[in-house]
């Protein structure tokens, strides 16, 4: 106790200094917060990319269709589970900005590939009979005030109706959940079949196919066949994993990786330099006390243990305030980009990656100071006052 009270008085004897690198941490922090969030909700398509998934799409582009009669023909394949596939609809209420993702999918076989979409039995019901209803996400739910029993109009940006027109009313069905926060809800799903019965041109096709092989073992070889079975076709195919698939579609807008690493490298290695040096002085200017206590009995080992403590409830100090400043951003512009960044969430992994950045940042920044307290010299220290 005795150890921790000096450690205290240690700490708060220049309070205008405390405050400042308590703040620098802060800061630290805080971009290491919400910057680590933006790179999860990024890669999050990546992360929750089921490991014996597959996606089937034109050789040429992913805007090029694919003949319905595929669908039958991969399902046929040696080491298939489960096939669906989706057509982009495009999709926006009222307004273009407003936009809101919507493909056209097969109910059943959809969600028997998405196991992670959980849909209440009595709304999927409902939604799989109706062949005017839409199924939509919880979040772009929430964004929109949409409840069950809404009816809302969309319209599509690429397709237009065989009547005229490019908008579509749909009624509310079901909202989908996520079994893991990190689940994208943000998109809605209409019939294939009505779909493809009300629009102009374009029929009989779809977008891509999604699948389940057997074993994530045999991902390669599925991939493979399908793509040789095709080959020479009109309507030749390039079939990749899920993951690989989400990756690509990520560095199209850069490395996202490498700019995020680079920035909290830099933040990081500034506040490195400023705690460091204000630990180096702090030690220095109690040169004199730590040789009275040397004096009175205190070990060297003691003192240094001391000196390490302090550096890390500093950097524990301003971290946990940095960390939870991030949360409060995170948690206020999660709703505000619903739309365009569904899963944008502050996680036990980002603050547990935190803590462990605390501590080594609170070791790095004492070690030194802790070494030179550990070798002072009695003699030497009290000649140099």
């Amino acid at each position: 106790m005795k150890d921790f009270y000096l450690i205290y008085k240690n700490l708060t004897r220049k309070k205008m200094r405390l405050f400042l690198t308590t703040f620098a941490i802060f800061i630290a922090f805080l971009i290491f917060g919400a910057i680590m969030t933006l790179r999860s909700a990024l890669n999050s398509g990546i992360e929750m990319s089921a490991d014996n998934r597959l996606v089937v799409m034109h050789k040429i582009s992913f805007t090029n269709p694919l003949p319905y009669a595929y669908v039958n023909k991969v399902k046929a394949m040696d080491g298939v589970k489960d096939v669906t596939h989706a057509n982009w609809f495009g999709g926006y209420f009222q307004e273009p900005t407003n936009q809101v993702v919507t493909m056209a999918v097969d109910p059943e076989s959809y969600l028997s590939v998405y196991p992670e979409l959980v849909v209440e039995p009595e709304q999927l019901e409902n939604w799989t009979k109706d062949q005017s209803g839409i199924l939509i996400g919880e979040r772009i739910a929430k964004a929109n005030n949409w409840q069950i029993g809404d009816r809302i109009p969309l319209s599509s940006n690429i397709f237009s109706q065989k009547t005229g027109g490019q908008t579509w009313d749909f009624t509310v069905d079901g909202i989908f959940k996520g079994n893991d926060a990190k689940v994208d809800t943000g998109y809605a799903l209409i019939h294939y079949k009505y779909f493809n019965e009300t629009q102009a041109w374009g029929g009989d096709s779809i977008g891509w196919l999604i699948l389940t092989t057997t074993d994530p073992a045999l991902n390669e070889q599925v991939s493979k066949a399908i793509d040789e079975n095709f080959a020479n076709s009109n309507s030749e195919t390039k079939t990749s994993t899920e993951q690989a698939f989400n990756k690509a579609f990520i560095d199209q807008i850069g490395n996202i990786g490498l700019i995020i690493f680079g920035v909290v490298f830099m933040a990081f290695f500034t506040i490195l330099i400023v705690v460091g040096n204000t630990m180096v002085l702090a030690i220095r200017e109690r040169t004199n006390e730590i040789a009275v206590l040397k004096t009175l009995g205190f070990e060297s080992s003691r003192i240094f243990k001391m000196v390490l403590v302090e550096s890390c409830l500093l950097a524990f100090l301003g971290g946990l305030f940095g960390i939870g400043g991030a949360y409060l951003i995170v948690q206020g512009a999660a709703k505000e980009m619903a739309r365009f960044l569904p899963n944008l969430i502050l996680d036990e992994a980002i603050f547990g990656q935190a803590l462990i950045y605390m501590l080594v940042l609170g070791l790095i920044t004492g070690i030194a100071p802790a070494i030179s307290a550990l070798r002072l010299n009695i003699v030497t220290a009290f000649s140099r006052g």
